[in-house]
């Protein structure tokens, strides 16, 4: 492990919140090509839109017993949805707002759906935290599940530029990389035990940034060498939740410990933090657009932006 030390957030950075109806707990958000930017009402299963442009927001109803967890934006320009309450990938169109639903096989217990990325092919892979992963083809519809290598766990998952995908596992401690051609996963183990991998994430050359929990760290895979390195986060009692590399290939963490959002800079190793002006904001997913980073603060019914940094 190697320590990092903390700077305070630029000067030029600004951050900017947006309040959603109260009692929706947004848990993922997913910026869209016009603007706009979808989230997951997960207390309340619906998916909200934000314009903020204006601070409004206008949402869709996924179905009774919707408890959507993660969104996306697939290359059709459409969100896509991983719903652990209906146990099923939804589809909502952007324009039209249709929802769609492609439900997991019959007989097929509730996997606890989690995190979706789409591989360079178009089908969606996705994660099921009481030990699944599996894989939608948008084309034909067909889903497939397979039981995790190491049961309960799989949680955040990613795709390289290079198509390989890999999928972090909190309850198992490892990320695991996914023959895409077999459906097979095979276990990776970082060099902390029981650190409580959560998120992963892709840069630009392919390495995997892996939040981890338990530790209090970011982590990264070099997968052309099988070298890792891992650092801890400022702060007395750090708690990494969510990973997310922007377009500058810095990395950014949610850091319950801190009630921040946190940047680290690989080519200094070092940390700056963005504190949350709201107790126990408690935002479980990053996503962006170049020059904007968001977050969904679940426990405060807000999104959050970073811009400029």
């Amino acid at each position: 492990m190697t320590a990092a030390a903390p700077a305070p957030a630029p000067a030029e950075a600004r951050t900017t919140t947006y309040p959603v109806p109260a009692g929706s707990r947004p848990h993922d958000v997913a910026p869209a090509p016009d603007g706009s930017v979808w989230y997951t009402a997960q207390a309340i299963g619906e998916l909200g839109r934000l314009d903020p442009a204006t601070g409004a927001t206008t949402s869709v109803k996924l179905g009774s017993g919707s408890a959507p967890h993660g969104v996306i934006v697939g290359p059709d320009g459409a969100a896509w949805v991983t719903d652990g309450g209906l146990n099923a990938i939804v589809r909502v169109d952007g324009s039209t707002r249709e929802v769609k639903r492609f439900p997991l096989p019959a007989g097929t217990r509730t996997i606890n759906m989690n995190t979706a990325a789409f591989g360079r092919d178009g089908v969606l892979w996705f994660t099921g935290q009481s030990g699944f992963y599996g894989r939608l083809d948008p084309q034909s519809g067909r889903v497939d599940v397979h039981d995790a290598p190491r049961g309960a766990g799989p949680y955040g998952i990613t795709v390289t530029p290079g198509g390989d995908v890999y999928y972090a596992s909190l309850a198992g401690s490892h990320v695991a990389r996914i023959d895409t051609s077999t459906g097979q996963a095979t276990p990776i183990d970082p060099p902390t035990a029981r650190q409580g991998a959560r998120r992963v994430w892709s840069d630009s050359a392919g390495r995997i940034w892996v939040s981890e929990w338990n530790a209090g760290q970011v982590a990264v895979l070099d997968p052309a060498t099988g070298q890792w390195r891992e650092w801890k986060l400022p702060g007395s009692r750090p708690q990494a939740y969510a990973v997310y590399v922007d377009d500058k290939d810095r990395v950014w963490l949610s850091d319950f410990g801190a009630n921040a959002l946190v940047m680290f800079d690989p080519r200094t190793e070092t940390f700056r933090s963005f504190p949350h002006d709201s107790p126990n904001a408690n935002v479980r997913q990053i996503l962006g657009r170049p020059g904007e980073v968001w977050g969904a603060e679940s426990g405060a019914d807000r999104l959050v932006v970073v811009r400029g940094a």
